[in-house]
């Protein structure tokens, strides 16, 4: 996102003050047009001051009539007011919980001004649910990796012996039973081997992120999903990010992979990038960081299985595995970051949150 615009009548000190803030701060003309956006509201409304300012606050915020009187009541009396867990529409049809408070800024001479501050409510829960989201998966993973282990020798052992036997058998029709143990074995191997996770470090280096998604679209066209479309909405001001491009291609080709299979082959996926600021993850603070939606128009994801998707085992299909959203989960938590997930009926998105910044102890 470009600077944000200074707002008239400030010193340098306060201009930097409210561009670190965490709360929105919104100022608009009498006519309710936005004359300031803090770095805060452009996060809020993921666009740039440049975009926003002049813009008419019904086109930034959908308002009911009881809202909208308010706003000028506050500019007629200068009378302030406080709103609490307020739910707003904003531009491009996203919710948000705010607590909101309007106030009106009078100067002699000058026409009154509206003053709008938000503090994010969903901000607030998100980090809690992030946070709370990765550490039952960390928990999950240890007590799967734990048993993994303890299945792997005994496997070892079963298959060694089959072979063993399979040598010392006179009668071809019975080696067939040996060679049925054998695969079993070398099958189940294979699905501890993904209960285990990845078991190499990232080969971390500059990447752009849309080489990557490039890649990966072109892998799934090839593929011939019959009646699919993939769409891009790509911003190309993100800067390459110190990752490593394989284990990022793994973690977006397992997302994408589960979304042609919800969609049967037939509908719309749409890969969007976006830099957001001031974002928290696993209690870590990040200046900046790169977001990659993978977005799908499918019949969502089953209500049972909602909250879980992430953990090893969890589908909604009889024939999968459930380990493709768990690898990707943990191939990107090795770079910092975290996948999301919300969905519903003909609107399922996976956020993909990167760090642009990179972590000393990677």
């Amino acid at each position: 996102m470009n600077a944000v615009s200074p707002l008239p009548g400030t010193t340098d000190l306060q201009q930097r003050v409210l561009e670190s803030l965490h709360s929105v701060v919104l100022l608009f003309d009498r006519s309710l047009r936005l004359r300031y956006i803090n770095p805060a509201g452009e996060m809020l409304f993921e666009a740039s001051s440049r975009h926003l300012l002049n813009s008419p606050i019904n086109e930034l915020i959908q308002m009911d009539d009881s809202l909208h009187h308010a706003l000028h009541d506050v500019l007629e009396t200068g009378h302030p007011f406080t709103k609490h867990e307020t739910r707003l529409m904003l531009m491009a049809q996203r919710e948000v919980t705010v607590d909101m408070v309007v106030s009106s800024l009078r100067e002699a001479k000058a026409e009154p001004e509206l003053l709008v501050e938000m503090n994010r409510l969903d901000r607030l829960l998100r980090i809690t649910r992030d946070e709370s989201l990765l550490m039952q998966q960390k928990t999950t993973q240890e007590l799967l990796r734990g048993l993994a282990h303890e299945v792997k020798n005994p496997l070892g052992g079963l298959r060694g012996a089959a072979q063993l036997l399979e040598k010392e058998l006179p009668d071809d029709d019975l080696v067939e039973y040996t060679r049925v143990i054998i695969d079993e074995a070398d099958r189940l191997q294979t699905l501890v081997n993904r209960i285990l996770g990845p078991n190499k470090l990232p080969k971390i280096k500059p990447t752009n992120i849309h080489e990557v998604l490039e890649r990966v679209r072109s892998l799934l066209l090839a593929e011939k999903h019959v009646g699919l479309t993939i769409k891009r909405d790509y911003d190309p001001s993100i800067p390459d990010i110190e990752i490593d491009p394989d284990q990022l291609i793994q973690a977006v080709l397992n997302i994408m992979r589960n979304a042609c299979q919800a969609l049967e082959d037939t509908g719309e996926i749409t890969l969007r990038t976006r830099i957001l600021r001031k974002y928290t993850i696993d209690k870590e603070y990040h200046r900046l960081v790169a977001k990659i939606d993978i977005m799908d128009n499918g019949p969502g994801i089953p209500a049972d299985i909602k909250e879980r998707i992430f953990f090893p085992m969890i589908t909604g299909r009889a024939e999968g595995s459930g380990l493709g959203l768990s690898i990707a989960q943990s191939l990107i938590q090795q770079h910092g970051g975290l996948i999301e997930c919300e969905s519903e009926p003909g609107n399922t998105v996976f956020s993909i949150i990167l760090p642009l910044e990179r972590r000393t102890d990677a």
